[in-house]
């Protein structure tokens, strides 16, 4: 029978990790027969350290994540809204305007890339992956292959990627990948049923022992959706019941929690319910959810910003921050960071400078949000408009 106990890993290292018990020892004396539980201790990987470095940095102070992991169909519904074909020199041209930015990692640590993206060069022939080293910006890749229908639940789905994820993993820390994401989403409209939540936490759990094995920070995300019309308080109840399966599995699976990032959705009220809840309640509800499920050991929670208005993403974040966490809380945007961009640059290579502005101008927003300092004074209409749409996909 399995026993748990703990140890620490050595000298130099804050980490805690699981023993199992694989055997047992009887020794025999005249007058009794003692049996000993003989412990072997689950090591950490050869990337431990690796893994805790870039953690840290990811989740370093007044920085978050630019996430641009779209797919290729995503991606292109993005360049159909501003008139340009669905190319790879247009998305070429496009995340070369985000990802050559001057100045971008004085706001942001991180930067998750489509597989597409992490192998493709600007037009001069560099690298994205060295134009994101050369601005201390570490580069990520989108590693889950999509959600499908999940057999026997309410309508919901799951996440598929498993397969032939190491040898995938192994290439893309060869091409310069140092953090991975797989993002599973949760339905409140849909129950959830036990059996979709059990199955997003466990497919995290092994994605990040997987990712981890492989030398790449996993990015821990079960998005619990904005469709609905249910209170704040039915997202908390969600929530805590999501985070507590999936850091149950991360421990089963022998995660080490220094070495990965979160990727929450803010705790807020359905998109359709009659009232919108301020920045300061959703912060106390957020927090009151992370700090009844999320350990200490984990370095960063980088919020999704799940179709909010860049402006309300930021407001919220900032709210957040008022006071010290007991992580580094900051985000990793996706739309709430392109939007005014997409509308800005227009496809024009005489507006590339501008977009690139209008990058700098979210990045430093979410920024000073990050160390709580933000005020949302200037903001444009422009900013303040949501973005959600039902049943998004990437």
């Amino acid at each position: 029978m399995a026993c748990a106990s703990f140890t620490k890993l050595n000298a130099t290292s804050s980490l805690w990790i699981g023993h199992q018990s694989f055997g047992q020892r009887t020794v025999s004396s005249s007058t009794q027969s003692v049996t000993r539980r003989v412990s072997l201790p689950i090591r950490a990987g050869s990337y431990t350290d690796e893994l805790l470095k870039t953690a840290k940095t990811v989740a370093s102070p007044g920085r978050g994540i630019l996430a641009i992991d779209e797919s290729n169909a995503t991606c292109g519904k993005r360049l159909a809204s501003i008139g340009l074909d669905n190319t790879e020199t247009n998305r070429q041209a496009y995340r070369q305007l985000l990802l050559t930015t001057p100045g971008l990692g004085e706001y942001i640590s991180g930067a998750i890339l489509f597989e597409e993206t992490l192998y493709q060069s600007n037009t001069d022939g560099k690298k994205f992956v060295d134009c994101l080293h050369d601005q201390n910006i570490v580069p990520g890749i989108k590693v889950d292959k999509g959600l499908v229908p999940l057999p026997g639940s309410n309508n919901e789905s799951w996440c598929q990627g498993l397969d032939g994820l190491a040898s995938r993993s192994a290439e893309y820390y060869k091409q310069g990948a140092r953090f991975a994401k797989w993002r599973t989403v949760v339905s409140i409209p849909c129950g959830p049923s036990a059996l979709a939540v059990k199955e997003a936490a466990w497919g995290l759990a092994r994605y990040a022992a997987i990712s981890q094995d492989n030398g790449l920070v996993p990015i821990v995300e079960p998005e619990i959706l904005l469709d609905g019309d249910h209170p704040i308080e039915r997202t908390l109840e969600v929530a805590e019941k999501v985070w507590s399966q999936v850091f149950f599995y991360l421990a089963e699976n022998n995660v080490v929690f220094e070495g990965i990032l979160l990727k929450p959705s803010m705790v807020t009220p359905g998109a359709e319910h009659k009232e919108k809840a301020s920045p300061e309640t959703v912060a106390k509800y957020t927090l009151t959810m992370l700090k009844r499920r999320v350990p200490p050991a984990v370095p960063g929670i980088m919020f999704l910003s799940g179709g909010q208005s860049e402006m309300e993403a930021t407001l919220n974040l900032n709210a957040m921050n008022q006071s010290p966490n007991p992580w580094h809380v900051s985000f990793s945007y996706a739309r709430a960071l392109q939007n005014s961009v997409l509308k800005t640059w227009q496809g024009h290579p005489e507006n590339i400078v501008a977009g690139q502005k209008a990058l700098l101008e979210r990045a430093k927003a979410n920024s000073l949000a990050q160390l709580g300092k933000y005020s949302g004074a200037g903001e444009s209409d422009d900013a303040k408009k949501g973005m959600f749409v039902k049943g998004y996909t990437y």
